[in-house]
């Protein structure tokens, strides 16, 4: 049997928090949730708390950190605390439903029954399968991928995904300490990485439902990184072997 676990990073989400948890209880497949929540002023993490205590004992767990640190710090933190007490599948996915977490299971049997070593929640296999963005962020969305994937080459749709599942060998393998960015663009990085030490990767077809509570948590200074972001780390592998007996 394996032994997965659902990373959740928070930050103000009191508003679906609770639903988010109890409907990933509900699945077919046994996971396990860890919420990595940055100081929410609002009060998430203790509605967290209040589930492990009265609902969810051994199953639902909590990292609080102080201050907002970005969303990529705040996996690599979630990746360390799973690694550390042995889960074997290693999911993102975020707090508002725009992942519909009935698609873990599809994502679980991509890696667990598949043996793909990374799936990926992707929105964009045939088409754009996103409900209730505006054009606009549709078409900013589809066309980053696009130039993530000729800069980089990696035979990706969705480079940007934040849905997925890692098997526990991709994350000891990569140098998680060393991952750059802490935005969007910290997908796109843990993707290539991935692709790079030849790992064997599938797109399983969802639909995202943009947010219907809470707030956003896009702005300018996430698109610039990643636009800027893809070239660097494009150049600097260029002058890195990519060798999984090393690390």
């Amino acid at each position: 049997m394996t032994k997965p676990i659902v990373i959740i990073p928070t930050y103000n989400e009191k508003e679906n928090i609770s639903d988010i948890i109890n409907k990933v209880f509900t699945l077919s497949v046994p996971f396990h949730v860890l919420i990595v929540d940055d100081g929410s002023p609002d009060g998430t993490g203790q509605i967290v708390k209040d589930l492990m205590a009265n609902s969810y004992q051994n199953k639902l767990h909590i990292l609080e950190r102080e201050g907002k640190q970005g969303l990529g710090t705040a996996y690599i933190a979630g990746f360390h605390w799973c690694l550390e007490r042995g889960y074997d599948y290693i999911f993102e996915m975020d707090a508002d439903f725009s992942h519909n977490p009935d698609d873990l299971v599809r994502l679980h049997h991509a890696c667990a029954n598949e043996g793909n070593d990374l799936a990926v929640g992707s929105r964009y296999i045939s088409g754009a399968n996103v409900v209730n963005w505006p054009l606009a962020r549709v078409l900013l969305s589809y066309y980053a991928s696009r130039y993530v994937g000729i800069v980089t080459g990696m035979p990706i749709k969705d480079t940007t995904a934040g849905f997925v599942c890692y098997s526990a060998e991709v994350l000891r393998t990569l140098e998680l300490d060393k991952i750059k960015f802490k935005g969007y663009a910290f997908q796109i990085e843990m993707k290539f990485l991935t692709w790079k030490y030849d790992f064997k990767i599938k797109e399983v077809p969802i639909i995202f439902t943009d947010r219907t509570r809470g707030v956003s948590k896009m702005n300018k200074s996430i698109i610039k990184e990643a636009f800027w972001g893809v070239l660097q780390m494009k150049f600097s592998s260029l002058f890195r072997k990519f060798d999984r007996k090393s690390n």
